[in-house]
């Protein structure tokens, strides 16, 4: 049987405590750098209970990893739930959830790192990561439908860009957040995009 995400709203006391150990595990130190082990020890169960409640290592990446996807769709949703919002400001609503996702999230995207530590597209965590890029780009496309602006699509893949790019360029040496940067880029590109626009 191939390993595949659980549930995390539906998981054990036991099973939870495996899989907070192991998403700040993951998240901090790499996928691959991690092993059964250091989780077991961390998370004070013992192999067999890890294997018993996750039945594997991917399918525990998997769902650490469609976990954060849950709160990060959860966050958008708030971000695009402030009232009083424009169209076009909706289309950028996303950026400004960025922004403050990443005052707690200093190491970056946790889809990027895990695409970039397992290639193997059958890998369930790959799955899970592909599937969140794939629900942002959608997102974007619709918002930029529902604010009537030009070539939706095209410019969803290029918002989809600059909030990779975002994550990817985040470093202390810099003296003003990337998720700033970009989000004032997205601006630019949305007012580019309008109908009213030359």
């Amino acid at each position: 049987m191939k390993a595949t995400a659980l549930d995390p709203d539906t998981l054990t006391p036991g099973a939870r405590r495996v899989l907070d150990s192991a998403s700040e595990l993951f998240y901090e130190r790499g996928i691959t750098a991690v092993g059964v082990d250091l989780i077991a020890q961390h998370s004070g169960v013992t192999k067999r209970t890890l294997y018993n409640r996750f039945g594997s290592k991917e399918a525990l990446v998997a769902t650490y990893l469609l976990a954060r996807d849950r709160r990060w769709r959860a966050h958008v949703a708030g971000a695009l739930a402030t009232s009083g919002l424009t169209p076009q400001e909706r289309a950028t609503a996303p950026f400004r959830a960025l922004r403050t996702w990443m005052l707690d999230n200093r190491r970056g995207c946790a889809f990027i790192n895990a695409l970039a530590e397992l290639p193997d597209p059958e890998h369930p965590g790959h799955r899970v990561a592909a599937d969140q890029q794939q629900w942002l780009l959608e997102l974007f496309t619709s918002l930029a439908t529902e604010a009537d602006l030009r070539d939706p699509g095209d410019l969803a893949h290029q918002l989809l860009c600059l909030y990779e790019g975002a994550l990817a360029v985040q470093t202390p040496a810099t003296t003003r957040s990337s998720a700033e940067t970009v989000a004032d880029a997205a601006s630019v590109l949305v007012r580019a995009a309008a109908p009213s626009a030359p």
